[in-house]
Order: structure tokens, then C-alpha cells, then sequence
């Protein structure tokens, strides 16, 4: 695998930051999208993603890199990786389209000695199931003629302490040959290469991570409804206990789960346990009913602010803070802000936002402008909520506002302020 070339396949955040870092590594990179005015934008050296600036694509660009939407461009690297979305299937199970159209682009290209990675995150067994299959009517033979595997995607948007480079990568293949080129050619890229037994272990290595996350989230997100009631302060309680040097990792509750993976992956499990043993995943099953309730919860917690202050909470002006999924980042993927936003608006309150990473807003179809001047928004509120603590807020002028401020992420302290 000497002056190795590589293709990815699909060009958002998990495939663009892994092009960025192979090229990093001194490979000659083709980036494959079917979006031309994504693979237009990066050719012309703008990053659509958070992770990646201007200056890193035009850095690729000089190295070499190409973006593309002929699938052609396929049949020259050495490795392809497949790293397209899985969204939800309306059976609740990963929709494969993408995967499979992927697959396809890859085998009508193939060529022997080819390694094809999957990354897109799905249930155990679909590298063996789905895609080795579309990759045979080449007229290829896994192992022999080309070789696959399965490595999960480890990217965690805005997180500029774990990067890829220095996240250890898994690594599962089909044979142990497809393992051992898997594992040489991430090498090249990451500081660390974790072999799993194989594929399958690979697979369910991802939504094990995510599946650990959302039920943990869920758990303090039911403990946050019941302490209310009972008037005990969680999030000090959650400090208390992290103070244990063992046996015990903070999560903390918040007004539901966003990003493409929580609210997501875990569902790709419970559809693999329940199609092919046929019973339910009852952990995963309960914690997305409890993460899917809190938007509900926070709409109705500002009703019983409202209450406490006088004010009915049709009609009453509301100023949403931060509608993205997670901090200071521009990615709003399953961001419970939504639901929490038109919650609200089905009471009957005025809705207004302001988040300095998103100008406009679009809410099922109906567009919200970002508030222009913050302050006077916040002075003419009836009631504020902390949705997402980007680091531009001033936490402490938010606490020393004289009106009622609902706090779903436990870092503003005032007297006119709730905690969910």
C-alpha cells in the first residue's frame, strides 16, 4: 500500500474530516459526493462543515484533492470508504438507500485488489448482508479479488480535544486479510488502531457507544422531572457524585437529545433485535420515549413559569437561546429546539430565537429570523429559555436578568432563574 490513493464516498462530517485527514497523511484523495454544489463549493475551497475551515479544504485542494460527482473516479484509488447517511426508515431501522447507491457507484468501478471500508453507521451485519453482495455483482469475490470491512465513525462535531487523528479508530474486517488492510491503511491516518474480532463487533461497536448515551441521558432526564417535584437541586447532586473517583460517570439532563447519532443509532439496534429475534429492545425503547418527551416537558415548564408570574403563555413573548444540537457549533440535526419551538407555538406563545451560528430558522416549513439585538429582545420577554450555552452567552448577565429564565442545561445561576 505504498503511495496509497483513496476515494470517499460522501462528503459531510464524517466524510469530509476523514478526505481532510488522509490527504493530511500524504495520500493522493478523491472525494465523491452526489451534490454537485457540495463538491462545486469545495472545489472552489468553502467548507460547509464545522470542523474543517476555508484554509483546510484550499490546504487539500493544493495537496491534490478533488471533489467529484463521477462515480468513474472510483475505479483509480486503492481504498473506497462509504461514509453516507443512515437516517431513519419509517419502520424505524436504518434507510440504506444511501449505503445502497454507494455500493453500487463502487462495484460498477471496481477493480481487483480494491478495499472497500464501510463507515455509516447501521445494525449488525450489514457489511456482510447489504453491502458484500452489491459489491459481487462486479463479478468480483470478496477475499479474493477485492477486500471489505467496517470502521465506525468516531467524529464528534466542534470537539477540538478528540479529533480524528488521535481518536482510536475500530476496525473489523470480512477476513483477516480485509482486517489487516483496514487496519494499515487507518494507521496512516489515526494514532491508534483498535482490531475488533470482526465486522460484526465492529458494527455493534458504534451503536453500543451511542445506545450507553442515550439510555444514561434518559435516566437523568427522568430523575430531572421527579427532583423538580421534590425540590432537590440534580444538577448539584450530579457534581456530588462525579466527585467519586469510581464507578460512576456524569450525564446530565437537557431538553432532549440531538445530532444524527443519539437520537438515532440506537434504534438501529432495537430494529436488528426485533426483526430478526423478534422482541423488543426495552432499554432503548423507554429511553426514546423519555428523550422524545422532554421538548413537551421544557413547553410545559414555561406554561407553569408563565403561571407563577401571572402571565397565560398564549400570547406571552418567548426568546429561545441557542436552537443548534450541541454548543458553538452551526449543526442543527435533531435539535430538540424544534420540537420545543413548536410546542410553544402550538400553546399560542410568540416565539422568537437568537443564535449567533444560525441566521434563519426554519421550523416545519415556517421561517424565524434571528433576533438582531439581543438585549432589547431579552428586555422585552416575558420569559427567556437557555436551550443550548453557546460560549458567547454571558451566563451571568442571563442570570441577572429581571424576568424568569428556564435553564435546560444547568449553568446559569440567578434569582429569576429555573432549572429544568
Amino acid at each position: 500500500m505504498s503511495g496509497l490513493t483513496a476515494a470517499v464516498i460522501g462528503l459531510g462530517y464524517v466524510g469530509l474530516p476523514l478526505a481532510h485527514g488522509a490527504t493530511l497523511a500524504g495520500m493522493s484523495v478523491i472525494g465523491f459526493d452526489t451534490s454537485a454544489r457540495t463538491v462545486e463549493s469545495l472545489n472552489s475551497g468553502h467548507s460547509h462543515i464545522d470542523d474543517l475551515s476555508d484554509d483546510d479544504v484550499n490546504a487539500m485542494l493544493g495537496a491534490g484533492f478533488v471533489a467529484t460527482t463521477d462515480p468513474a473516479s472510483l475505479a483509480g484509488p486503492d481504498v473506497i470508504v462509504i461514509c453516507v447517511p443512515t437516517p431513519l426508515s419509517a419502520e424505524n431501522g436504518p434507510n440504506l438507500d444511501a449505503v445502497e447507491s454507494a455500493a453500487r457507484a463502487a462495484a460498477a468501478h471496481l477493480r481487483p485488489g480494491q478495499l472497500v471500508v464501510l463507515e455509516s453507521t447501521t445494525y449488525p451485519g450489514t457489511t456482510e448482508e447489504v453491502l458484500v453482495p452489491i459489491l459481487e455483482t462486479s463479478g468480483l469475490k470478496l477475499g479474493i479479488d477485492f477486500f471489505c470491512a467496517f470502521s465506525p465513525e468516531r467524529i464528534d462535531p466542534g470537539n477540538a480535544v478528540y479529533t480524528l487523528q488521535n481518536t482510536p479508530k475500530v476496525v473489523g474486517g470480512m477476513t483477516p486479510e480485509c482486517t489487516s488492510r483496514a487496519a494499515e491503511f487507518y494507521g496512516r491516518i489515526v494514532e491508534s488502531v483498535v482490531i475488533a474480532k470482526g465486522v460484526r463487533e465492529a458494527e455493534m461497536t458504534k451503536l453500543l457507544e451511542n445506545t450507553y448515551r442515550h439510555v444514561n441521558i434518559a435516566l437523568v432526564n427522568e430523575m430531572a422531572r421527579f427532583c423538580n417535584e421534590l425540590e432537590i437541586d440534580l444538577w448539584d447532586s450530579i457534581r456530588c457524585a462525579a466527585t467519586k473517583p469510581f464507578g460512576f460517570s456524569p450525564f446530565y439532563p437537557g431538553p432532549g437529545v440531538g445530532g444524527h447519532c443519539i437520537p438515532i443509532d440506537p434504534n438501529y439496534l432495537s430494529y436488528r433485535v426485533k426483526t430478526s429475534l423478534g422482541f423488543p429492545f426495552r432499554f432503548v425503547e423507554l429511553a426514546q420515549e423519555i428523550n422524545a418527551s422532554m421538548p413537551g416537558y421544557v413547553a410545559r415548564r414555561v406554561q407553569d413559569l408563565l403561571n407563577e408570574f401571572g402571565k397565560a403563555v398564549r400570547g406571552a413573548r418567548v426568546v429561545l437561546l441557542g436552537v443548534t444540537y450541541k454548543a458553538d457549533i452551526t449543526d442543527q440535526r435533531e435539535s430538540p429546539a424544534v420540537d420545543v419551538a413548536e410546542a410553544l407555538i402550538l400553546m399560542g406563545a410568540d416565539v422568537r430565537y437568537h443564535d449567533p451560528f444560525v441566521e434563519q430558522w426554519d421550523l416545519d416549513g415556517r421561517v424565524l429570523t434571528c433576533v438582531e439585538n439581543l438585549d432589547d429582545e431579552l428586555a422585552k420577554a416575558d420569559l427567556v429559555v437557555l436551550v443550548q450555552a453557546h460560549s458567547q452567552y454571558d451566563l451571568a448577565a442571563l442570570g441577572a436578568l429581571p424576568k424568569p429564565l428556564l435553564d435546560t442545561r444547568g449553568v446559569v445561576t440567578g434569582p429569576m432563574v429555573t432549572r429544568l
